[in-house]
This record gives structure tokens, sequence and C-alpha cells, in this order.
């Protein structure tokens, strides 16, 4: 029974010893934003998403080192970061015509719907003219990552250009938003939202 008591005692300062030296330990900080080459280095944010002054609609893509050289890494990391940005911009074109329905009491749920279907196909099929590379870095691992964006103005002309084109392309869908308004009309109103 002593034996076992001894043990328990024992096993108990051993744990109580770990556990302390485990306290004292300290802690390396976790960034906020690391690269995704995986050598899990530091980043700056706009790597991860973060907004940047002067553009509104933004996304970063990644190129792997290549042999090709630094113009093919760019090349490819900003085709992959466009095709980032043609989901946000379809995302926020998703919200700006759910918002112009809500406020203006027009269409109902499955038209908006079918909207948004409609306008998301023109973003695919659609060049987003006006990106340009914002930032680009080199990545610890030798590979490259650059920001793609839009400024206000252009994101506003890109927008009004989609849903224009969605509407000539759909206009009976279109015509049971708002039959007064012109295509252009609303189009123009619709991206307006995205400025408020």
């Amino acid at each position: 029974m002593t034996f076992k008591v001894v043990g328990l005692i024992a096993a108990s300062l051993v744990l109580a010893a770990c556990s302390k030296d485990a306290v004292n330990t300290p802690v390396s900080a976790i960034p906020d934003c690391v690269f995704a080459d995986g050598s899990n280095q530091p980043a700056p944010d706009w790597v991860c998403g973060a907004p940047v002054d002067g553009v509104i609609l933004s996304a970063a893509g990644y190129s792997e080192k290549s042999a090709a050289g630094v113009n093919y890494m760019k090349q490819m990391a900003a085709t992959a970061a466009r095709v980032e940005l043609a989901q946000v911009l379809s995302v926020d074109l998703q919200n700006m015509v759910k918002q112009y329905v809500e406020t203006t009491g027009a269409g109902d749920s499955e038209t908006v719907d079918r909207v948004n279907s409609v306008v998301t196909k023109q973003i695919t099929e659609q060049q987003l003219i006006g990106s340009k590379i914002i930032r680009q870095m080199p990545t610890p691992s030798g590979g490259l990552v650059v920001l793609v964006g839009l400024d206000p103005t252009q994101a506003q002309g890109v927008a009004e250009s989609i849903l224009r084109s969605s509407m000539r392309n759909e206009a009976a869908l279109f015509q049971k938003l708002e039959a007064e308004k012109s295509f252009d009309e609303l189009a123009a109103e619709i991206a307006k939202r995205h400025a408020k």
C-alpha cells in the first residue's frame, strides 16, 4: 500500500514539474497571415485579402517558382488572382442586385436568383477590363504572389458593363425587376449601390 502511495506522489511531482516547465515555455506568436507556399513565413496582410487603400475590389494570386522565369510566374499569379477577383465580383454584384430588389420591392426571390445566375455567367465570360497588378512580392520558396485589383471607378464601370450585357441577353428576366427603366438606367442604378 505504501508503495502505491509513494508511486502516486512521485508521479504527481513529475507531472507538476513538467506542467510548470510547459507554463514557463514561451509560445511563439502565430502570424495573422502566412505565405501559401508551405513555408509558413509571415506575409503582408494584403496576401491574405486585407483591404488596400484606393482599391475597392482585389484578390491575390500565387505562382510557384518556375524555370520559365519571373515574367511567366507573374502572368500565372495574375491569372490566378483574376479568377479569384471574378468570384469576388460575382458575390459583389449578387449583393448589389439583392440590395436593389429589397429596397425597391421589385421582383420576387425566384427572379432575384435567376438574375444572380445570369450575372455570374456573364462575369465568367467577360474579361475583367481595367484590373491591374497592384502589388507583387517573392515568396520564401522562390514563388511569386501578386495582388490584382480595381479602383472604385473601374469597379463601377465593370459592374455596369456586366449588368448591361446580362440584361440585354435576358431581356424578359430583367424587365421583371423594373419595367419602366431602360437596361442602362437599371444597370447604373444597381452599380451605384456599391458605392453607398
